[in-house]
């Protein structure tokens, strides 16, 4: 199994795409509002994966009212906090996530607070003891705000810490905070992260004598 060389201190963990795999709700609801917007399915769903939903309408629709997109993102939360069907966890995500127990790690996804607890939930991973939603940050994937919060809170420089992500706002945010990305899944594969695996399947992560984390891919 090969281990990662770069000093790792801490996990920082996303969660649609790379722990739970949401995607039919995801692709349900969004495509029901590009119906109602006049736009593109396919566009639509390439643009939303990663980001806080308001900033994607504000990249579909630039010339909308932000204030109508914050009011349309609160229905749409609404909706896929209502809908888990589909919802499963990512293979190997809940086994990594226990494994965890004890380490540094967080949460840090765009999702916000009531939505990332029904997800987790529905896929049967645990919740890690952080985690940095929506509600907590003033700035939405790609920026690196929510990464270097949970690097803060954990005490861990943001350069130790590995974050695993599938989106390309995802991997770009993680990027500008200046942390390697191990990518999960066919979505994160394009956007060439320093690492990539199929699923969480065979990853391990272990404690070093010297407080450090050793992590390994199948």
């Amino acid at each position: 199994m090969p281990v990662l060389t770069p000093p790792v201190r801490a996990v920082l963990l996303d969660m649609d795409g790379t722990l739970v795999n949401s995607d039919a709700v995801v692709e349900r609801c969004w495509r029901a509002w590009a119906d109602r917007n006049g736009l593109d399915g396919d566009t639509v769903m390439r643009t939303v994966h990663g980001r806080q939903g308001h900033l994607s309408m504000a990249l579909l629709l630039p010339d909308r009212p932000m204030e109508q997109n914050h009011a349309e993102n609160r229905q749409m939360l609404a909706e896929e906090t209502a809908d888990t069907d589909g919802v499963v966890e990512v293979p190997g995500a809940r086994r990594l996530v226990e494994s965890l127990a004890g380490l540094p790690h967080a949460l840090v996804t765009s999702a916000d607070e009531r939505l990332a607890r029904v997800r987790m939930a529905a896929a049967g991973v645990p919740l890690p003891p952080l985690m940095v939603t929506a509600e907590q940050v003033g700035a939405s994937k790609p920026d690196p705000e929510g990464f270097l919060k949970a690097a803060a809170e954990l005490g861990v420089a943001p350069a130790e810490c590995l974050v695993l992500e599938d989106s390309e706002a995802g991997i770009a945010a993680a990027r500008a905070a200046g942390m390697p990305v191990l990518g999960i899944g066919p979505r994160a594969a394009a956007h060439r992260p320093d690492h990539h695996v199929a699923d969480l399947t065979g990853v391990t992560v272990t404690a070093n004598p010297d407080g450090g984390l050793v992590v390994r891919l199948p």
